[in-house]
């Protein structure tokens, strides 16, 4: 609804709001916003069932990402025949990790099993960090920056570096950030109104400490955020709160943002195959990945067809498109739409 209201009341349709804001501008927001996002909801997850279900997460990240890069590759390999080799696989790429900021009201949803909850919880929070090298890699042999014979060097550089210094800058920043906030908190130092303040601080200076050591900021804030769920028991939810509130109007703003931006310039380029393919991402590029990595889980179909519908494309992909249009390639028009 936001992206459609952004649309209408944006400079391509009635022009009632002049929104003044580029890709880059736009990229920005959405990376602080999913950043707090990130943080907030792993700080609310639950270690005890975490542990006690571990194995659906790791199996979602580490074969039903790949699977649904593989599937999203092979259709659009099918659908866009004017896009080359690499920029397919960044189309796949940029469409595979799920929102955490569209999928929180299932995973805040008691009613929903609380197995359910953790695993998309987790799988949303670390699928868009994971995929970061990914879509470097595809972006640096699209541009031709990289030889293919150094492609597998750059690829273990790569994720060896986002993961790691994600999750290293994210492990001191829950630790440290987490105690010194206590510390303040105890001591009467941030009360009332102030409370707000430290989580959404904390988790963007973790974000932009792990973009600036070149590591993914988004695993960071995770790990950062789960920690400090874990060290921080008194008060927690009090300083969560008002971060919760406060990144789910960063995602409203987003969206309206990218309505009022993205959609009235890429309108033009829309055809069938932009609808097919988006369609396809949605279900069965998504749920076909998850029914076979859930194989020899125990989980009743229901229960995966629920898993594999609910994973939204949001903000992450938001970041995606816009670091892809940036380096000019010749399907940039076809990407950004889709």
């Amino acid at each position: 609804m936001y992206v459609l209201a952004g649309f209408l009341f944006g400079g391509q349709a009635l022009g009632w709001v002049d929104v003044q804001i580029g890709g880059e501008g736009l990229k920005i927001l959405a990376e602080l916003t999913l950043a707090l996002v990130l943080f907030t909801d792993s700080a609310n997850t639950n270690l005890a069932t975490l542990r006690r279900i571990e194995t659906i997460p790791i199996r979602l990240l580490f074969i039903g990402l790949p699977l649904t890069i593989v599937l999203g590759f092979a259709t659009g390999w099918l659908l866009f025949d004017e896009l080359g080799l690499f920029e397919v696989a960044l189309l796949a790429t940029m469409l595979a990790p799920t929102d955490a900021a569209l999928g929180k009201a299932v995973v805040t949803n008691p009613a929903v099993p609380e197995s359910v909850r953790e695993s998309l919880n987790v799988e949303s929070g670390l699928n868009d960090g994971i995929c970061v090298p990914v879509l470097l890699f595809f972006l640096a042999l699209a541009v031709g920056d990289t030889e293919s014979g150094h492609a597998a060097g750059l690829m273990a550089k790569l994720t060896l570096q986002a993961i790691g210094i994600g999750v290293l800058v994210g492990g001191v920043a829950g630790l440290v950030g987490g105690r010194l906030i206590r510390h303040c908190s105890e001591r009467g130092w941030v009360a009332g109104s102030w409370m707000q303040i430290p989580v959404i601080a904390l988790a963007l200076a973790c974000f932009a400490t792990a973009q600036w050591l070149e590591g993914s900021g988004f695993i960071a804030c995770f790990v950062a955020g789960m920690i400090f769920g874990t060290t921080e028991k008194r008060n927690k939810g009090r300083f969560l709160d008002a971060a919760e509130g406060v990144g789910d109007s960063m995602a409203l703003v987003t969206w309206f943002m990218f309505g009022a931006v993205a959609v009235g310039l890429t309108w033009q380029h829309l055809d069938w195959r932009v609808f097919a393919y988006a369609l396809s991402s949605l279900t069965v590029i998504r749920i076909l990945p998850v029914f076979i990595a859930a194989i020899g889980l125990g989980l009743r179909w229901e229960t995966r067809l629920f898993m594999g519908w609910f994973g939204p494309r949001g903000l992450a992909s938001i970041v995606f498109v816009v670091l892809v249009t940036d380096e000019t390639l010749p399907g940039s028009e076809v990407l950004a739409t889709t």
